[in-house]
């Protein structure tokens, strides 16, 4: 009976959550105990307040998940999980976020307040929008980001930021692509597709990759990236950031994959292959070249 609870978690969308660790890594506090204790914090209040907004998502679109091919099997929009205990659950996991933002300090949480915000907005208004149900997702990585800063309190890269924008905008436009797709030969599953077109997404998906290339390699080489790290061969990681975003616009465009991104990332061996070197050599230039 606790199956349909726990899919309603969206668990495996959790891995989105991973952007806090971003700050920690290339603020070489990676390897620091208590900073690793925040950001792991970081990331349980992260994915714990993006299954609320899951929830709340899948209350208010329930009608509309019934018409969906696959969102109609979700918990709630298939009656498993009636809506009246899908608020307890949802007002129960509240309780758990504000308990565990009092173990925080103020601009996390200023961060959670926005990020709740954002997506309540999306959910309400936002995703109807064309552009903004973009930015509005590209928006949500970046708070991520941010709150994987402030929980440690240490500065973020205005680079580092820029490449989250474009790749969260990347992975978004990608989404949309493949719901496109779908709906042309199916039903209409999103009010906001009739306003884009497969062209307009394909140029928007070629300047958000050019730019999460571009903005990443930019950092690497910033002389304040150089001076942090003592050398230049960070640079080198560009290559599995630019694998990376064509492989995902290979499967995507070629292959017709699913819509859904951390599926993409996690059922493709390549793409996983490519992730665990780029972390590999990331780690071994920031941490351990010198001792090399």
């Amino acid at each position: 009976m606790l199956k349909p609870y726990v899919r309603l978690l969206r668990t495996s969308h959790w891995i989105k959550n991973l952007f806090v660790f971003a700050p920690v890594l290339f603020s070489k506090h990676f390897f620091g105990i208590n900073y690793l204790r925040e950001v792991a914090l970081g990331f349980v209040i992260f994915s714990i307040v993006s299954s609320i907004v899951y929830i709340f998502n899948d209350i208010i679109d329930a009608e509309a998940d019934r018409a969906h091919p696959v969102k109609k099997f979700r918990p709630i929009a298939s009656g498993i999980v009636p809506v009246r205990n899908a608020v307890i659950f949802l007002s129960v996991l509240s309780l758990i976020l504000v308990l565990l933002l009092f173990l925080t300090n103020i601009k996390f949480i200023l961060a959670i307040i926005v990020y709740i915000l954002l997506n309540v907005a999306y959910t309400m208004i936002f995703k109807h929008m064309v552009i903004l149900d973009l930015m509005c997702i590209a928006g949500g990585f970046m708070l991520r980001v941010m709150g994987g800063g402030f929980i440690i309190m240490v500065p973020l890269s205005s680079w580092l930021i820029l490449t989250t924008l474009f790749i969260s905008l990347f992975l978004a436009v990608m989404k949309r692509r493949s719901e496109l797709i779908y709906v042309t030969t199916g039903p209409k599953t999103r009010k906001v597709l009739e306003e884009y077109s497969l062209y307009f997404i394909d140029q928007v998906s070629s300047i958000s990759a050019a730019g999460v290339i571009l903005s990443y390699a930019l950092y690497t080489v910033s002389p304040k990236t150089v001076a942090n790290f003592n050398t230049e061969n960070l640079v080198y990681s560009t290559i599995f950031v630019i694998f990376g975003i064509f492989r995902f616009m290979y499967l995507v465009f070629k292959k017709s994959k699913s819509e859904n991104a951390v599926e993409l990332i996690l059922t493709d061996v390549p793409m996983i292959l490519n992730i665990f070197l780029y972390s590999v050599y990331v780690i071994v230039v920031i941490y351990f070249q010198s001792r090399l």
